[in-house]
């Protein structure tokens, strides 16, 4: 019964191992990412060119960029100020990169 237990108990570590690691992998690229390209103008989560587009989730759901596709949408053909990423970064990178600003938003930019 013992054995039954541990073996239940590691294959659930296991599982959970290959879930948690792919993301935390992304989370840092996004990171990087985000340092590399976007912290320029967007600094914590913040706006220097135009105050009230930041990309806190307040902001982002206001302005309809409250998902990661609108997100990608607007990193990938820019708006206005806002450049377009389409020529510099991949579209795994576009994605990766969305999904890391929406999950900080929800976080509200906090430092980990």
């Amino acid at each position: 019964m013992l054995k039954r237990i541990a073996i239940a108990v590691l294959g659930a570590l296991v599982g959970w191992a290959m879930v948690v690691i792919p993301v935390r992998a992304e989370t840092v690229q996004g990171a990087t990412l985000f340092e590399t390209h976007c912290v320029g103008c967007h600094i914590n989560g913040g706006n220097i060119i135009r105050r009230g587009k930041t990309l806190k989730l307040k902001a982002l759901e206001k302005n309809g960029y409250g998902t990661e596709a609108a997100i990608a949408e607007i990193v990938t053909n820019g708006k206005g100020n806002m450049s377009a990423y389409r020529d510099r970064l991949t579209s795994e990178e576009i994605q990766i990169v969305s999904a890391y600003v929406l999950d900080q938003a929800r976080q509200d930019w906090r430092k980990h």
